[in-house]
């Protein structure tokens, strides 16, 4: 009677094991058969370091998960130009991420405390599908935002990467809020309200690639968006991540210590 029972406990304990194995490796989420499938190997070859070691990858983007900070402290994606769509889809109900081991902040902690769940990677961004809409819903995507900077210059910079990611081809997007420890917070997880947000836009299509990367204060400005342009290195200073690791070195250093905005139609 045992042994009739031994070997079906030890498929199932082995199936699991590899389950485990392809989905989480060294504290971190690795990329499923169907995320490579819908992101080509520029995702991965461009993402960025994790100064929290938990990378999850989801479908149709990856992001780099802060438990402390109950948010990403990066996002990053491919936004190609058969990605860009005006499907008006009904809008889902934002739910936890579980992909992550510790859970990602309850909705709830957003909820009558003034701040707009504010999208990392956009709804607007994903419209080509409704499963990759639908993805960015998940609240490990979120960070509060003040409502008219979320609705004004940060959806003009939204706007703008579309526009570009249109006339460039397609372009690869890393975005998140400057997270550090004096930051106040909201809701019984403790979510920090960044006071800077940041998005770093590269574009490979050219003969030269070239990169722009902008830092807004957290609140409502008439000011433009060129005026918010800082070099890469900047940013990394503010955060501690390397956003390009592996390019290379000389390649690197052009890109992110550029300041120029010319060879970008504003």
């Amino acid at each position: 009677m045992r042994r009739k029972y031994l070997y079906p406990i030890l498929i199932i304990s082995i199936t699991i094991g590899f389950y485990y194995i392809e989905e989480y490796q060294d504290g971190n989420w690795i990329a499923s058969e169907e995320h490579i499938n819908n992101e080509s190997n520029t995702s991965f070859y461009y993402l960025p370091t994790s100064t929290t070691g938990t990378i999850i990858m989801h479908t149709y983007y990856s992001l780099s998960y802060s438990e402390k900070h109950e948010q990403a402290e990066w996002v990053a994606y491919q936004l190609k130009k058969e990605h860009l769509s005006k499907n008006n889809f009904k809008r889902p109900y934002f739910e936890q991420d579980k992909k992550i081991h510790s859970s990602s902040a309850d909705w709830r902690n957003y909820k009558n405390s003034g701040y707009d769940r504010g999208h990392l990677c956009p709804a607007g961004d994903r419209r080509f599908s409704y499963k990759a809409f639908e993805e960015t819903f998940l609240t490990s995507n979120v960070t509060p935002q003040d409502h008219e900077f979320n609705s004004r210059i940060w959806n003009s910079l939204e706007k703008k990467v579309r526009h570009w990611a249109n006339i460039y081809n397609g372009v690869y997007v890393v975005t998140g809020g400057v997270l550090s420890d004096d930051l106040e917070t909201i809701g019984y997880e403790a979510v920090s309200i960044p006071k800077y947000f940041y998005k770093i836009i590269l574009d490979t299509t050219a003969k030269h690639p070239k990169m722009i990367a902008f830092l807004i204060p957290h609140k409502n400005t008439n000011r433009s968006l060129e005026e918010f342009v800082v070099s890469v290195d900047e940013i990394e200073r503010l955060t501690g991540i390397d956003f390009f690791s592996k390019m290379e070195d000389t390649e690197q250093e052009r890109l992110e210590s550029s300041l120029i905005t010319e060879n970008w139609k504003f």
